[in-house]
């Protein structure tokens, strides 16, 4: 049970670092006026905060069910 949270916490914690990374870069790409790029990356941010948001759910449904 300890091991699941840690994994748990070690994955939500790989996404906010991914999350971080794609934010840097999309303003780096906005700055620079790279359209396509920034599109690209908008794109993976968005799956990424969607894969966080599903990530924090599912904690949220296991500690209820503590």
């Amino acid at each position: 049970m300890i091991t699941e949270n840690d994994d748990s916490v070690d994955a939500v914690n790989e996404l906010v670092r991914k999350i971080s990374i794609k934010e840097t870069q999309l303003r780096i790409a906005q700055e620079s006026n790279l359209i396509q790029t920034a599109e690209a990356l908008e794109n993976q941010l968005s799956q990424l905060q969607q894969e966080l948001g599903d990530n924090s759910d599912t904690q949220l449904q296991s500690l209820m069910s503590l």
